[in-house]
């Protein structure tokens, strides 16, 4: 009850006061490098991380998954740094790194103590340009990745079923690829296609370097300039559109593997702040997935888990940051004695309650009143505040609008809610996978975890 009453009171706040105070600064090299600088002093702490324009909605067929392979061979050394050398020598100076890889972009990142910045521009700078790839190291490496994919979606019912209903749903969009790549495609990489990809999409021009910690923009941008702006460009052409086609009647595929329990996943084609025509329609999606799954208060949790008793779980989701449009994702396992369809049939009818009634004042009020207190939360991440003005400037938004998120949702009326239910989602536009459970046969795992040093 007080948490409730604390976020009622912060939703009355003005705007100034959870927006960012701080301006980012902004730089272009002459190479085309940006780099955006945000002073945060209330700790002697710095996050630097490097953006790459591409990821695996960049990637034509025959080699799915080569942007994260790419991620895991660019800590296998340069001529200056050997393989191993870039780790050892963040953690000598009492930092950490890491990298990942989405559909639309690539990251590295470190978090270092303030007067340690140059020591990660030097190696980030250093394998930019000066990568080595090696036949035996993506040997050892290949098989890192196959591990990976196996333990997180092989293994795994739900990220099986997952990766077969985005390969249904979408029929044209390269989000019916999976970020780690089809297992065939996995296993035929060579290393003349990683290094055609590094050459191409690995240059400065296609790059943003994004610091926010204790440090003075101007010094940064300096420091920059010292290390990043001789790197070589990339002749980089724009990418041909590729649009999802429409989708004209509901689709529905049926998953049989070896799982405890049943599970569905329904999702219905949505615009994103990228394509919509009216961008508060992006902002209306953000609210109905909030009203529908923001906390056990939401719809889905207190009707279909708590009121109800018909489901295990049941949630909801929408990137509306995506590079092209997406997919507004419902899903649920159902309890002992209910099924898949009796599940569909629940979701269905949240979707139709969403599209006859208004949501009340109060729903609406939670949601906002959730973003905001999450927005001020996260501004105590240095780390944070840095992934969204990268992700927000990769995707093609422009950091910019991070900072109007929290205004665009308090904006956003019932009827808008209604209005984006009503016209999106619609039947003709739905997806959906069943899974199935089928008997777990008794085996021995064998073989250890191989790598595993970064989360995707």
């Amino acid at each position: 009850m007080i948490f409730r009453v604390i976020l009622i009171a912060l939703i009355c706040l003005p705007i100034s006061a959870y927006s960012s105070s701080v301006k980012v600064h902004e730089r272009v090299l002459k190479n085309g490098l940006k780099v955006l600088v945000k002073e945060d002093h209330r700790s002697p702490v710095v996050v630097s991380q490097v953006w790459y324009k591409v990821g695996s909605s960049y990637e034509p067929g025959g080699i799915t998954g080569i942007s994260h392979m790419l991620e895991h061979m660019m800590f296998k050394g340069t001529e200056k740094h050997p393989a191993g050398e870039f780790s050892r020598i963040i953690a000598e100076n009492g930092g950490n790194e890491n990298a990942f890889t989405g559909r639309d972009y690539t990251a590295y990142f470190q978090t270092m103590e303030k007067s340690r910045l140059e020591v990660s521009f030097k190696l980030e700078a250093d394998r930019m340009r000066n990568l080595k790839l090696d036949a035996a190291e993506l040997k050892k490496e290949l098989q890192v990745v196959t591990e990976e994919r196996r333990m997180r979606t092989d293994d795994k019912p739900r990220s099986k079923t997952q990766e077969y209903f985005m390969a249904m749903a979408f029929s044209n969009s390269p989000y019916k690829n999976p970020v780690i790549g089809w297992p065939s495609d996995i296993a035929h990489y060579q290393v003349d296609d990683l290094q055609a990809w590094y050459q191409l999409w690995y240059a400065p021009n296609n790059a943003t370097l994004v610091v926010v910690g204790d440090v003075k923009a101007e010094e940064v941008v300096a420091l920059a300039d010292k290390y990043f702006s001789t790197l070589k460009t990339s002749i980089i052409k724009p990418l041909k559109p590729q649009a999802e086609v429409k989708q004209v009647g509901v689709r529905k595929t049926t998953i049989k593997l070896p799982a405890k329990l049943p599970y569905i996943l329904m999702g219905y084609k949505v615009p994103v702040l990228n394509s919509a025509k009216d961008k508060s329609e992006a902002y209306a999606l953000e609210v109905l997935a909030g009203i529908l799954d923001g906390g056990n208060s939401a719809r889905l949790s207190s009707q279909l888990v708590r009121g109800q008793q018909i489901a295990v779980s049941a949630g909801a989701g929408y990137n509306m940051t995506a590079r092209m449009p997406e997919l507004l994702m419902l899903d649920a396992t159902p309890v002992e004695g209910k099924t898949v369809f009796d599940m569909e049939y629940a979701l269905k009818q949240q979707v139709y309650d969403l599209q006859r009634e208004l949501i009340s004042a109060e729903e609406l009020q939670r949601v906002k009143a959730q973003v905001l207190a999450s927005a001020v939360y996260q501004r105590d991440s240095n780390f944070y505040q840095a992934m969204q003005l990268g992700m927000f400037e990769t995707v093609g938004i422009g950091w910019e609008k991070a900072d109007e998120y929290v205004e665009k949702i308090n904006q956003i009326t019932a009827e808008q809610v209604r209005d984006v239910a009503r016209k999106y989602l619609l039947e003709d536009h739905l997806s959906i996978a069943y899974l199935h459970p089928q008997p777990i046969k008794d085996h021995k795992q064998t073989g250890k975890v191989a790598g595993g040093r970064h989360e995707k």
